[in-house]
């Protein structure tokens, strides 16, 4: 049977050039919950060896020494549009942008990873935030934006050399205001929520005929059904093997989502943005989906007015999966001061949550939201070796990354000029040829 879910355009990533590392005497938040003090840990081969006190070095390891400074697994942002939507801002950014393909509101058929810009300087700037990994979504102006792409975040010249090997596609759906201006505002369908819903039955309803067109071929009945892209990238989500995110905002929005998910029989990874996610708490718990906030994004559209900035404590008390995105290459470079925030917003409110806790809104629970959590998201024997050491506490905004490793290898280091990757958009500036791109 036609696999839906192919990558034809293979990813050519490989780690950069590594050497075995011992990091010795930190703080470590490991993202599984635990933290561990005046830790070692060690990375082999691109992988987390050991973690734990009194580590012995292996001959040829590189000895680093953290007393006194903080670890985290790499930040997985699970909503980036860094290179569909780069910077530098010219002041005409509908034309600098590459995310929405608005003529349609069921753009289904295209995929994000062929509209990156790998020279867009919020890469690196998010590398020197801690940001390891990177989903790069459509935008979100129509009822089906398109196919998600996940990368890893290293110089590259090709987004193929950015691509996060056998990382499963995912498909960007949106609810409320976005779709209903985008098509609404030029007359055309749909107009209201109503319509939105109905259309993406429509599409749901078509693909799953053409699943079982497709699934008939295989057992020999007839001939094969002419192949539409659109419908490839929806039958890939109702075989379970592209993951579904849906912009929303609003709790009737969401409560609608997944009611449409269970007529058609996928499941929702996660709902982003999600800001009236405190009033169903309850039912993010029951549906499993993660819950992608901001801390504070607030009243810049009606949908949005409702936000409070306990949003994500009470999201995690009530036992659901909680998750910092950006959204924006600014709030990007610093997600764990977006998750600091929220932490905050909650303890006003009584509910206390932990250093050890907090850090798995921006590792553990983002990477399960992108099907990646067996190989990213925590520092436990056998993960790819992901590791941000901090000068500091992670949720202080004194504290700044230190280093940055990515399958083991400095891929960022803030004392040294030449591990602070930049983009071609920067060279020739005097203040990064002075101080380098990363310099405060």
């Amino acid at each position: 049977m036609r696999d839906f879910a192919a990558q034809p355009y293979p990813s050519t990533y490989h780690p950069l050039p590594r050497r075995d590392t011992l990091i010795r005497g930190a703080t470590v938040l490991d993202g599984a919950g635990r933290r561990l003090e005046a830790a070692d840990l060690l990375l082999r081969e691109g992988k987390v060896a050991a973690i734990g006190p009194g580590l012995v070095a292996p001959d040829g390891t590189v000895i680093v020494e953290a007393a006194g400074r903080w670890i985290t697994p790499g930040i997985v942002d699970p909503h980036s549009h860094n290179g569909n939507f780069p910077t530098p801002y010219t002041g005409e950014d509908l034309l600098h942008t590459d995310a929405n393909e608005d003529t349609d509101p069921n753009a289904a058929q295209v995929w994000a990873q062929h509209s990156i810009n790998v020279q867009d300087p919020g890469f690196s700037r998010a590398l020197a935030g801690g940001v390891t990994t990177l989903q790069i979504m459509p935008g979100s102006m129509n009822l089906f934006g398109g196919r998600t792409i996940v990368l890893r975040n290293v110089p590259a010249s090709t987004v193929q050399g950015m691509m996060f090997p056998d990382a499963p596609f995912g498909l960007k759906m949106a609810c409320g205001e976005n779709v209903v201006h985008s098509y609404g505002d030029k007359g055309s369908f749909p107009v209201s929520r109503m319509g939105a819903i109905a259309g993406q039955r429509t599409a749901w309803t078509q693909a799953r005929k053409y699943l079982e067109d497709w699934r008939r071929f295989a057992r020999g009945d007839g001939k094969p059904p002419d192949v539409d892209l659109k419908l490839d990238t929806l039958a890939g989500v109702l075989t379970g093997d592209i993951r579904v995110h849906v912009h929303c905002y609003r709790a009737d929005d969401i409560a609608q989502m997944f009611d449409m998910a269970r007529e058609f029989g996928f499941s929702i990874a996660a709902i982003h943005h999600a800001a009236e996610g405190y009033k169903i708490a309850d039912l993010f718990a029951r549906e499993g989906a993660c819950a992608a906030v901001w801390p504070d994004w607030w009243g810049f559209k009606r949908e949005a007015f409702d936000a409070i900035r306990e949003n994500a404590a009470y999201l995690h008390a009530a036992g659901a999966c909680v998750a910092m995105h950006s959204d924006s290459n600014i709030s990007g470079q610093r997600l764990t001061i977006e998750a600091a925030k929220s932490v905050a917003a909650g303890a006003r409110a009584g509910i206390r949550i932990e250093p050890e806790v907090a850090i798995e809104w921006v590792t553990h629970n983002p990477a399960r939201m992108l099907g990646l959590d067996d190989r990213i998201g925590t520092l436990e024997p056998g993960k790819f070796a992901d590791v941000v050491i901090w000068s500091g506490d992670p949720f202080s905004i004194y504290s700044h990354v230190d280093q940055v490793y990515i399958d083991g290898a400095l891929a960022f280091d803030r004392s040294d000029p030449a591990r602070q990757p930049g983009s071609d958009f920067e060279l020739g500036q005097p203040s990064a040829a002075r101080r380098g791109p990363h310099a405060p």
